[in-house]
C-alpha cells in the first residue's frame, strides 16, 4: 500500500528533499549523506552516530548547551509539536512507530500540560 506524501504548508518536506537531491546531485543510493568541507557530498549514507553529532554541533553553533540536546530531541520535538497542533495520537504513533499508547502518552502529556489548565486565565 502506498502512503500519500505529506506536502505540508509550512515546512514542505517533499520540496525540501527534492531540492536536496538536486543540489547534491543524488540520482540513486542513500538520500542522507555526509558533506565534506568544500561542499563535496559523500556517496556513503550517514552513520547512526552522525545524527547526534549534527544535533550537538548545531546546538553549539546556535549558542545552546549541547549537553541538553540529543538525537532524541528531534523525535520528542516532532511528537510534542504534533500533539500541540492537534494530531491524532494514532497518527503520531504511525509516524513514531511506538507500539504502546502509554509510551507516546509521555510526549502528549507535556504538550497538554497547560491546555485547559485551571489557572490558564492568569498564567
Amino acid at each position: 500500500m502506498r502512503r500519500p506524501l505529506l506536502r505540508g504548508t509550512r515546512l514542505r518536506p517533499v520540496e525540501a528533499v527534492r531540492n536536496w537531491l538536486e543540489a547534491a546531485g543524488i540520482t540513486s543510493g542513500p538520500i542522507f549523506r555526509g558533506v565534506a568541507k568544500g561542499g563535496r557530498v559523500s556517496g556513503v549514507a550517514l552513520s547512526a552516530d552522525a545524527v547526534p553529532d549534527v544535533v550537538k554541533h548545531y546546538a553549539t553553533v546556535t549558542g545552546l548547551d549541547p549537553a541538553l540536546f540529543a538525537a532524541h530531541s528531534l523525535r520528542s520535538g516532532f511528537l510534542t509539536t504534533g500533539a500541540e497542533a492537534g494530531a491524532s495520537i494514532f497518527k503520531l504513533m504511525e509516524v513514531s512507530r511506538h507500539k504502546s499508547v502509554d509510551t507516546l502518552r509521555g510526549y502528549v502529556r507535556r504538550a497538554d500540560l497547560f491546555r485547559d489548565h485551571a489557572g490558564a486565565g492568569f498564567l
